[in-house]
Order: structure tokens, then sequence, then C-alpha cells
């Protein structure tokens, strides 16, 4: 499921995260078909999710209590994974002034990270969530103030939450005015072969 819009620039940066977990149950088929129609778009409502499930025969928990986002000293940082064959795979943003990164986990070891200097938007989702959210971007991001990527951000998070029941109406929102060591923490990360877990 999942929806994480970041922002990075010179004043700052925000990062906002849904709070939606769905599970699935029964014929891996059936939830492979539901899953599908669910990243396409075709489902809108949480209702349409249920009856849609029904249908096909697969049983769905709906949970609105999954923390995505976090903070370590003046770094921001959200995640998005998928569970596949006893494998979890993960896509982390590392924000904090002027610069941001994107990293590749696997139960929990990073296997790949990208670092970028400037500003920036980077989205984390699903299909449907990322497409709306990269619309909003282009709409509404003008290369502007710090406030106006904040309303970006914030309006992709809640248009999203109109479209698609893959995200939560709900959503957190963090931002750091000051500049943390990003190259430092990965670099901690990295030395580790772990992800850490930082504080709200």
């Amino acid at each position: 499921m999942s929806l994480v819009v970041c922002f990075s620039g010179k004043k700052g940066a925000i990062i906002a995260g849904d709070t939606r977990e769905i599970l699935f149950g029964g014929d891996d088929d059936a939830i492979a078909a539901l899953e599908k129609e669910l990243y396409s778009g075709t489902i809108a409502t949480d209702e349409e999710l249920k009856e849609r499930a029904k249908i096909l025969g697969v049983t769905i928990v709906i949970r609105d209590n999954r923390e995505k986002i976090f903070r370590i000293g003046e770094i921001i940082i959200g995640e998005v994974g998928e569970r596949e064959s006893g494998r979890v795979r993960k896509r982390r943003v590392y924000a904090t002034a002027g610069t941001y990164a994107i990293a590749e986990t696997e139960n929990s070891r990073i296997i790949s990270v990208e670092k970028r200097e400037g500003a920036g938007f980077v989205v984390l989702g699903n299909d449907i969530t990322k497409r709306i959210a990269h619309q909003c971007i282009r709409d509404y991001w003008k290369a502007g103030t710090f406030e106006d990527a904040a309303r970006v951000v914030v309006t992709s998070m809640e248009t999203a939450a109109h479209v698609t029941p893959t995200v939560s109406k709900k959503y957190r929102l963090l931002q750091s005015r000051g500049r943390g060591d990003l190259a430092a923490l990965l670099e901690k990360e990295k030395e580790s072969g772990l992800i850490s877990r930082g504080s709200s």
C-alpha cells in the first residue's frame, strides 16, 4: 500500500506518510487479481475494496496505524515496503536541508543508495499513489518557497486518499529546518549493514 511524499530544499525538508496497511488472505491468484485492480486505480473506496474482495474470495484486514515516517536528529526518513516469497524489500528516503538519498533494502540490509544534492521531491508508493502524487507535483509546484512545497506535499496526500483505498485519510507530517549529516548516517548504516529506526 502506502504513499510517502518528501521534499528537500535549501531551507529544509518535509515529509508526509500515510498510515495504511492492508493484509490479504486467500488464494494467491485471487489476491494478485485484487492487488492488480487496486494498483491500477479501478477500486476507489474502502467499500469498493471490501466488496471486490468478497467477490474474489479474499479476506482483508485494513489497519491505519502503520508508522512510515520518522526522524534521526535533523534527518527525516520515510519508507515503504512489500513482502514477496519470504523476502521484505523496502525503499527508503532520507532527507535534510539541501540533500536527500534513496535507499533500497532487503531484509533490513541496504543493497543500494543513491544520494542527490539540491532541491527535489521524492515519491514512494504503489503505481496509483505515485501517479497521483507526481501529477500533483506537476500541477502545483512552480519552484516556489518551502511553504509552497509543503502545500504540494499535503495536496498529494489528500488527493491520493480520496482516489484510492491504498492510502489512509490520516497521514503524518514531519519537517526539519536544520542540516543533518546525511553522509555520516548513511555510512553508519552501511557499515552496520542494518537499517535503523529513529524517533518521530
